[in-house]
């Protein structure tokens, strides 16, 4: 089974390279290795003349935003044009375990979208982090199954599906379609492509023995940075399929007063500002 291992890039060339690290030590080497740079002129110079070659895909913003949808079709379209017979996608902050595309292979099936355990690192010591003491750092994300090193749960809930570690055969994806490219920026479009998974009969698989290790950066939450694109790709869903993703974050931004919701017509928006008082 010929295997390519998908990943985006915009900045964080420091998890970059060690997610390259991870792979070159990997138990199987990738048949493929794209990555997709997204505005970054400096990602393919952090790879270059390492094994396994890198195989850089430049693509740029669209209105501003960065196209995560389609920078994921972008690189299952150029892996499948190569002979991909699995595709497997990594965040570029997501390291492989040795076994984690071994896992993958010996498992994957026409019908099935696999997803193996995440593991958040703590922030690195001061020497950065070393491959071989992962996974005494953290457990798997507790938000998602973890099925043992040998074991497979199916049937899983569609609703969990995150797009940080998972895989697909070449066929499965076809049977998806790939990512909705109408989700442009920051969230949404990982619900969206499970949504569809699960519309068009693909099961979803957690596959243990497969890990991935998530390397520590600051995030916000919630997420107000990203408010934006949260209700533009939340409208964008409720459009296509009848109901709000992310409403976690979308309750937390209502409580920092910063959006409201209309029951009426079952929408949400940003709130008005307060009126300024004179003197």
């Amino acid at each position: 089974m010929r295997t390519a291992v998908i990943t985006l890039v915009s900045g964080r060339h420091e998890h970059l390279a060690l997610q390259h690290q991870g792979l070159a030590r990997s138990n199987r080497a990738p048949d493929h290795y794209v990555v997709v740079a997204l505005d970054d002129s400096v990602a393919e110079r952090t790879l270059l003349g390492r094994e396994p070659r890198a195989d850089v895909i430049h693509v740029g913003r669209s209105h501003g935003r960065l196209p995560l949808a389609a920078a994921r079709n972008a690189g299952a379209h150029r892996a499948l044009s190569s002979g991909a017979d699995l595709l497997v996608f990594l965040d570029v902050d997501c390291v492989p375990g040795p076994g984690l595309l071994d896992r993958y292979a010996d498992v994957a099936s026409d019908g099935a979208l696999l997803c193996g355990t995440v593991a958040y690192l703590p922030p690195p010591p001061p020497g950065g982090y070393e491959l071989s003491t992962l996974p005494d750092l953290a457990p798997p994300h507790t938000g998602r199954p973890a099925p043992g090193p040998t074991d497979v749960l199916r049937k899983g809930d569609h609703q969990l599906f995150w797009s940080l570690s998972f895989a697909v055969t070449a066929a499965t994806w076809q049977a998806i379609g790939g990512f909705c490219e109408r989700y442009t920026g920051y969230g949404g479009e990982d619900t969206d492509f499970g949504r569809t998974a699960k519309e068009r009969d693909v099961d979803l698989w957690w596959i243990g023995g497969a890990p991935a290790y998530h390397q520590y950066h600051p995030v916000s939450r919630p997420p107000v940075e990203h408010l934006d694109d949260i209700l533009r790709n939340g409208a964008v869903y409720k459009e296509r399929w009848g109901c709000w993703p992310m409403q976690g974050w979308l309750h937390d931004f209502a409580r920092l007063g910063l959006v409201r919701h209309a029951p009426d017509t079952d929408t949400w928006a940003r709130a008005a500002p307060p009126p300024r008082h004179p003197g």
